[in-house]
């Protein structure tokens, strides 16, 4: 707790109108917004590569966004640090009536229905919609990939879901069609929509294969780099280094090789 109120006693000073950090004076929620999401995928990305030292200090890095709101919230007379902690203190303790209360829960079907339960009735008390609706709670910022999923999963609970993947992927194919359709005209807009509907459909077929969008998608982007960080190094290694020399060909024999030899054929 020493650490907790140096931390605090930083901010505090950090943000002190006459002799803090201009920087910091000028922060608002908005523009800390940023920051924050970075400091949250590099908390990520150490764990991903199980570095743990990094970790340590990514989780202070995300720690003090926390602190960094909740300073300016104490300005304005809105909460502080010991609301926000608090605050989720209560939260935790009222979500869990069977750890900390006299509930029981036989499978984690119960257990995730009556966490939902809670949410809803969470929500309900702050009044934050006037006609309840699955859909409430899921937040417009999250990464598109993984909102999309949670839509589909709130859209699941009540039935509105292929029965298997097979189906999804069979609307993928709908879809795709449609996208080629209007790759044929010149309205944008349309061919835009048509594009989400393709991705929000793909979504679906991962969901439905038990897998998670936003790691596939992750695994994929780390696969494309190293292959091409392979390409780069055989290209190095002959004396070529400028790929701009070379023909889409030459390039595309390139990265079939790279493949090939890491899949060790």
């Amino acid at each position: 707790m020493d650490a907790m109120r140096r931390l605090l006693g930083i901010m505090a000073a950090l943000r002190d109108a006459q002799t803090g950090c201009p920087w910091d004076q000028r922060q608002t929620y908005a523009t800390i917004v940023p920051y924050t999401l970075e400091e949250a995928y590099e908390v990520a990305d150490a764990i991903q590569r199980g570095s743990f030292g990094e970790l340590r200090d990514e989780l202070g890095d995300l720690l003090f966004q926390i602190v960094f709101y909740s300073q300016i919230a104490r300005e304005e007379g809105r909460f502080d640090f010991e609301d926000v902690a608090r605050g989720i203190c209560d939260k935790m303790t009222r979500r869990h009536p069977h750890v900390f209360g006299d509930a029981e829960y036989h499978d984690d079907a119960q257990l995730r229905s009556a966490w939902e339960e809670k949410k809803a009735e969470e929500r309900a008390a702050r009044g934050e919609t006037a006609q309840p609706s699955q859909m409430d709670g899921v937040a417009r910022a999250l990464p598109a990939l993984i909102r999309a999923e949670k839509l589909q999963k709130r859209a699941a609970r009540v039935g509105f879901d292929w029965p298997d993947a097979a189906g999804a992927f069979a609307k993928t194919r709908e879809e795709f069609a449609e996208v080629e359709a209007e790759m044929e005209t010149s309205d944008r807009d349309r061919l835009q929509d048509e594009l989400g509907d393709l991705l929000f459909a793909m979504v679906n077929v991962v969901r439905l294969l038990g897998m998670d969008a936003e790691q596939t998608l992750s695994r994929a982007n780390e696969k494309f780099e190293r292959r091409f960080r392979a390409m780069e190094d055989a290209l190095h290694a002959s004396g070529q280094a400028d790929m701009r020399a070379l023909s889409l060909e030459a390039l595309d024999a390139l990265w079939d090789s790279v493949k090939q030899q890491e899949k060790g054929t």
